[in-house]
């Protein structure tokens, strides 16, 4: 590894709006396109692909920002390097997160006014209580809104007092902050509940810390040799099980799904799949042609990672339409 990245600057801080713009402009095309939420109106269809598809992201990011902590703890990382590194993580999301709750309580209102078909301006607060709490969507809904309470709890007190919460504990709330609402759409309507919930679970799980944890390290390490050496080997091999599990779970998903292959070219769930199964092709030959070059020594690995979390983008903004579908 001769020669590392440039060092973080502007275009580096710019990554993650970008990567956030592209994710939700992806599912609020995708969603339109295939027409999900097709009983709603046109306003309220960008609406919630535009909540659904932020709390995706955020939600990915604070996955990836606790993995990185978890990663980091090598004995090849001296200790003042982990501190500063878990500082700069624990701001972050705290930020990410407090953006992230924000956008759960605006899905929550947007749903609730779609359901009740009215503007959001008129649909009161028993009303909002009351779909929050009688329906799965709803209560799921809420369950996020407590895991991510928890995850920007964790990092505030390991801000306050260091090594006052395991980095893993913002890592486990975030992902459960994740898989409720996952776990409570559209598998939550399949013949096969049981396995089809489990699958969602599993996917859900896999993609964030697969792309979380790309998108953290190349945020955070790409100008830090003494972090990136360590650290890149255990992501990669974590990475490659990531994959297995997102190909695995997608398809038996899709499976559970589609009534017939030839639902994949006649309903929008079937385009959206097909779309998603294009961009994660890409996405792996990318990481594959990476790693290729990380193992021989060659760079600049950093710069195929930011293509390949830009597609990854891409992907979870499809990933957020394909939830919105019946």
């Amino acid at each position: 590894m001769s020669r590392a990245a440039a060092r973080p600057g502007t275009t580096s801080r710019l990554l993650p709006v970008l990567w956030a713009g592209l994710a939700v402009a992806a599912a609020v095309v995708a969603g339109v396109l295939a027409d999900a939420l097709s009983s709603s109106t046109f306003s309220a269809r960008v609406a919630t692909a535009v909540t659904r598809s932020g709390m995706d992201v955020a939600g990915v990011a604070c996955v990836g920002l606790g993995l990185l902590a978890s990663l980091a703890r090598t004995r090849s990382v001296s200790d003042r390097d982990i501190r500063t590194l878990d500082c700069r993580l624990d701001r972050a999301i705290v930020g990410v997160g407090g953006a992230w709750l924000v956008v759960v309580l605006c899905d929550i209102v947007f749903r609730a006014a779609d359901a009740y078909g009215r503007p959001v301006t008129e649909v009161g607060g028993g009303e909002l209580l009351r779909w929050a709490t009688s329906l799965a969507s709803g209560r799921g809904l809420v369950l996020t809104a407590a895991c991510v309470l928890v995850v920007i709890g964790c990092a505030t007190a390991r801000l306050v007092r260091e090594g006052a919460v395991p980095p893993r504990a913002a890592l486990v709330a975030a992902l459960l902050g994740l898989l409720t609402p996952a776990v409570t759409g559209h598998a939550g309507t399949s013949s096969d509940h049981e396995l089809a919930v489990i699958m969602s679970a599993l996917h859900v799980a896999a993609a964030s810390a697969w792309v979380g944890g790309l998108a953290a390290m190349l945020l955070f390490l790409g100008g830090r040799r003494t972090l990136l050496d360590p650290v890149v080997p255990r992501f990669s091999r974590l990475a490659t099980f990531c994959i297995i599990g997102v190909g695995v779970t997608g398809v038996l998903n899709a499976l559970l799904r589609l009534p017939s292959l030839g639902a994949l070219v006649t309903s929008g769930y079937g385009w959206l799949i097909i779309a998603k199964v294009v961009l994660l092709a890409g996405i792996a030959v990318l990481g594959n042609a990476a790693r290729v070059r990380l193992a021989a020594g060659r760079f600049p690995v950093l710069r195929w990672a930011a293509v390949e979390v830009t597609l990854m983008a891409l992907a979870i903004g499809v990933a957020a339409a394909l939830t919105q579908t019946a």
